[in-house]
């Protein structure tokens, strides 16, 4: 259940950098609507993740976390933002998730 939470606890980071970039994008009320996302967002991220830390090793859940985070944040950046899609970025995307399943499989005690 532990590891659940701490995947959660990386989604909920990828959308507090997808509130960050639509309230780049805002204009008006609206940016305030997304940074008000972001805090939201972040918060939870934070509460989850501290609650993976609980039986999680603290190297590997925030390890997993950041990593988490940013394979989600880039696939966000590419779908959503446009960001560019080329080989060498989908490449290390890739090692990215197989490191972070790997410390999965080794950290399961």
């Amino acid at each position: 259940m532990n590891w659940i939470i701490l995947i959660i606890a990386g989604l909920f980071e990828v959308a507090f950098a997808f509130c960050l970039g639509k309230a780049k994008e805002a204009t008006g009320t609206a940016t305030c609507w997304w940074y008000g996302g972001f805090a939201l967002t972040l918060t939870l991220s934070m509460l989850l993740l501290i609650k993976a830390t609980q039986n999680i090793p603290i190297g590997t859940a925030y390890a997993v976390w950041t990593g988490t985070g940013a394979a989600g944040t880039i696939l966000t950046g590419i779908l959503v933002f446009k960001d560019p899609a080329d080989f060498w970025r989908i490449f290390f995307l890739a090692t990215l998730v197989v490191s972070i399943a790997g410390l999965n499989v080794v950290s399961k005690h």
